[in-house]
């Protein structure tokens, strides 16, 4: 959720029992401790940081300066997305102790996190909004990498946004359901509010799996709503020339390119048919925009009510056989 996560987000998910994670893009290092302060200053409960591990044509989106503010800041979690952390990284972060988590897209992935030192390990499936790697969906690539990791607590991410689909993840063998399309339609996100607005309008069918976004970060598989620039690729139509939009990133104005993979924000003025809109595959749950706060809570609730359910359900028909 780099741009349109915020500190605001991070602090309400984390208030409401969750781990909020701050997505950290390739920011100045000064940027970033600010952003952790502002954290603590809205709640005293655990969260964690959310560190890209990729070039992009801002920069590395995490540097030593980065890993170095979060160990004298105290993070209590540092979570390593798309590729494996850097050589130390990971010690230094656990002799200082920094929980660490990493994020697999595979069995070999996972594997890979937890001979890194992982504490735990966030499976990505296919159905993942925003950037994903996986070519398997939940149902088989999570019970999967629970069975290959043992004892090493696997996080489900990928298609979940409801209390029904954050119960398959535990029935699933994960201990905890990493959560992103939904809380992007959330209060405190700086998604545009067209943005928010196109996701609560969307149903599952409405996301597609390319290529053609990010000339900030080529090549890299994202899942989107579709909408024109989409279609335009899809046709085999040649991308535009001109840019598309105007909007702050990472507090420099930046002026958008044809096919940026750059999220619309509220600072963001350009037409949202041909922005890069991620969005998972379970945005059809995605019913309104609400407070993050209430979000979790809610799909917690719901999540607890489903396995009771089943649970009823099971006991019911042992009984009458």
């Amino acid at each position: 959720m780099a741009i349109v996560g915020s500190p605001a987000l991070t602090a309400a998910v984390s208030n409401a029992g969750g781990i909020g994670l701050f997505c950290l893009g390739p920011g100045a290092p000064e940027m970033f401790a600010d952003d952790i302060d502002h954290i603590r200053r809205l709640c005293s409960a655990p969260f964690g940081v959310d560190f890209i591990v990729e070039e992009t044509a801002f920069g590395p989106a995490t540097t030593d300066a980065h890993i170095e503010i979060a160990i004298a800041k105290n993070v209590p979690l540092a979570v390593f997305f798309w590729n494996p952390p850097k050589e130390g990284w990971v010690s230094r972060l656990k002799r200082a102790g920094i929980k660490v988590w990493g994020t697999a897209f595979s069995v070999e992935s996972a594997r890979r996190m937890k001979e890194l030192g992982a504490d735990a390990v966030i499976v990505q499936s296919q159905e993942a909004g925003g950037h994903v790697k996986s070519s398997l969906g939940a149902m088989a690539l999570v019970p999967s990498v629970v069975d290959a990791l043992d004892q090493t607590p696997v996080i489900a991410a990928g298609g979940i946004a409801d209390g029904r689909t954050a119960a398959a993840a535990f029935m699933l063998g994960a201990q905890a359901v990493c959560v992103g399309t939904r809380l992007v339609a959330s209060t405190e996100s700086v998604a545009s509010a067209e943005y928010k607005r196109r996701l609560v309008r969307a149903h599952n069918e409405d996301t597609a799996l390319t290529t053609i976004f990010g000339p900030e970060w080529p090549n890299a598989p994202m899942r989107v709503l579709k909408n024109r620039a989409v279609a335009r690729a899809d046709r085999g139509a040649a991308p535009l020339s001109r840019p598309i939009g105007e909007t702050v990133v990472f507090g420099q104005p930046y002026r958008m390119p044809a096919n940026s993979a750059v999220l619309p924000t509220a600072q963001t003025q350009g037409d949202h048919e041909e922005m890069c809109l991620a969005a998972g595959a379970g945005v059809g749950a995605v019913r309104a925009i609400e407070p993050a706060g209430l979000i979790v809570e809610t799909m917690m609730q719901d999540a607890r009510a489903t396995i009771r359910g089943v649970l009823d359900v099971s006991q019911t028909k042992s009984l009458k056989t």
